[in-house]
């Protein structure tokens, strides 16, 4: 890395190719800086990506600049404090190498004798990182090769992210089990092209989408045994006792019986259990009906700028490996389209296509058993396809019935709800409210999104599925529930929100919430504390108001 480019604030450098720039995802997750890296594209004659073109300098960009060109791929995380620390220390490219080298090496010779103790061979294509059962011999071999690497850990090893078989995420050398592997000695220049090569991070359970309780991999618990009997019990009448259901379901419900438990509470089918073939086969004949009637009007010129504005937006959505599949693609488009057509009030509205995801993601657990994110969804049978296609497109209308309100025209849903939230919050943590109001920091300018997609942005897809567990179980639990829920949510980031002391900082963190990690257990805290603030404020009003 050159002097100059150390020289130059973190803020001003060049951000023509920010990670995140051309992406519309929530959050993007950045490789961390690797000096090795670099230093071996130094070696190769290449340039580092940092420096700029001698005689062409470049015109510096100011924060607020680079903000807006990379508004939609903020992510506050572990990874920026490093970032900010590298971008201002200087680091001796020499030492980085001579002290990595000497590392290797001495894994090396107390590998060769251990080897030798145990004499036992061991294969030498094991995957770096694998979880091992070490011996009581061992024990002396990680004292000494902590106290020789702890006081080069931080100098050369600060940016490497190494993903352990664990799935846990190691951000620096100090914090790496060091005699986790079984062959370090054996391939010196493998080990060595590992350290250089940036990791991406491995965050666990980032990216499932079941509930992780009935997720099919971990065995399934004896109150979870129980409460899918008392479910299927409850289902297996000739007439479903809704209100039975709904209360077991307010806790969460199991994967295997979600699909037809979210068709009941939504409206779809009737509670009546002879009467449920009949209306899945009449509705799915009516939607498809409308797409015949419909669809092709969608490059009629009136219609052509809703759809073209639906093109645009399913592309980002969440989860990507899902949504971009062409056969998926294809299917939110329709789902889409059709609902706007048959709802001019509103029609189609930034925000709607969100929605969709959940009940397809559902509705697709009906016919697999691994999870959708990795799955190639036009394996599935034609029929099968058609199917979850018309229910998702009736379950989301309902859901929309009760919220239209939230799309009509200048959105008077949205600003009532997020006119509540301000003072909700105000009556139940004054402490919050008056800090945002210190930094200048208004509702509508982070709680918009929070009422316009359902906190489904803020929020993995498995806690958005829980989250709409309780919601369909909750009377309004979309429209009026959802309020206690962002106060919740809000409040439940108070240590974060208070050590913020500008305006920069507090619409990061608040657009930005460090949420990728969270589960049931979270997600229940949540609905929890929001259940308590409706129980205080619902039904007095002189408590809600000042």
């Amino acid at each position: 890395m050159s002097s100059d480019g150390n020289k130059k604030q973190f803020w001003k450098r060049n951000t023509a190719k920010v990670p995140g720039n051309i992406q519309h995802v929530y959050g993007a997750q950045h490789p961390p800086f690797d000096p090795l890296l670099h230093a071996n594209l130094m070696k190769a004659g290449n340039k580092p990506p940092s420096a700029s073109t001698p005689g062409k300098p470049k015109k510096a960009t100011t924060f607020q600049e680079f903000e807006s060109i990379t508004s939609d791929a903020w992510d506050v995380g572990d990874d920026d404090d490093e970032l900010l620390a590298m971008a201002a220390q200087n680091l001796n490219i020499e030492v980085v190498m001579e002290t990595a080298n000497k590392v290797i090496e001495n894994h090396s010779k107390l590998q060769e004798r251990r080897q030798q103790q145990m004499e036992k061979t061991n294969e030498p294509d094991e995957k770096y990182g694998e979880e091992v059962h070490e011996e009581e011999e061992e024990e002396l071999e990680e004292e000494e090769e902590r106290e020789e690497g702890a006081e080069t850990a931080d100098v050369s090893f600060s940016s490497d992210a190494y993903p352990l078989g664990d799935s846990r995420l190691v951000k620096s050398h100090s914090e790496a089990p060091i005699g986790s592997p079984k062959e370090v000695g054996v391939e010196q220049a493998a080990l060595h092209r590992q350290q250089s090569l940036p990791h991406r991070p491995v965050i666990p359970l980032v990216a499932r989408m079941a509930d992780q309780n009935t997720s099919g991999t971990p065995a399934m618990t004896e109150r979870e045994a129980s409460r899918l009997d008392k479910f299927r019990q409850v289902l297996a009448g000739p007439n479903t006792d809704l209100e039975e259901l709904r209360k077991l379901s307010w806790s969460g419900i199991p994967r295997q019986v979600r699909p037809i438990t979210w068709k009941l509470l939504s409206g779809y089918l009737p509670a009546n259990a002879e009467r449920r073939e009949s209306t899945l086969q009449r509705k799915r004949k009516e939607y498809f009906g409308f797409i015949e009637q419909y669809y092709d009007s969608r490059n009629d010129e009136h219609h052509q700028d809703t759809y073209r504005q639906i093109h645009i937006d399913i592309p980002r959505m969440s989860p990507e490996s899902l949504v971009l599949q062409p056969k998926v693609t294809e299917i939110f488009e329709r789902i889409l389209f059709i609902w706007a057509i048959r709802h001019p009030a509103s029609g189609y509205v930034q925000g709607i296509n969100d929605l969709v995801t959940p009940f397809f993601v559902v509705y697709v657990f009906e016919y697999i058993e691994e999870e959708v994110e990795n799955f190639n969804v036009s394996s599935l049978q034609e029929e099968v396809l058609r199917n979850i296609e018309a229910d998702s497109f009736w379950c989301m209308s309902k859901l929309l019935d009760g919220i239209q309100d939230n799309y009509t025209f200048a959105q008077p849903g949205i600003q009532r709800k997020v006119k509540a939230l301000e003072e909700l919050v105000s009556r139940i943590d004054e402490t919050v409210h008056r800090h945002m109001q210190l930094y200048e920091v208004e509702y509508l300018q982070f709680a918009f999104r929070w009422m316009n997609n359902l906190l489904m942005r803020e929020l993995p897809l498995r806690c958005t599925i829980r989250l709409w567990d309780t919601y369909q179980a909750e009377p309004e639990g979309f429209s009026h529930f959802h309020l206690y829920v962002c106060a919740a949510f809000l409040v439940r980031w108070r240590k974060e929100i208070l050590e913020e002391k500008d305006f920069q900082g507090l619409m990061i963190l608040l657009q930005n919430l460090p949420t990728m990690h969270w589960g049931n257990e979270e997600v229940s805290v949540l609905l929890a504390e929001a259940y308590r603030l409706k129980f205080a404020f619902a039904d007095a009003p002189n408590h809600y108001k000042r």
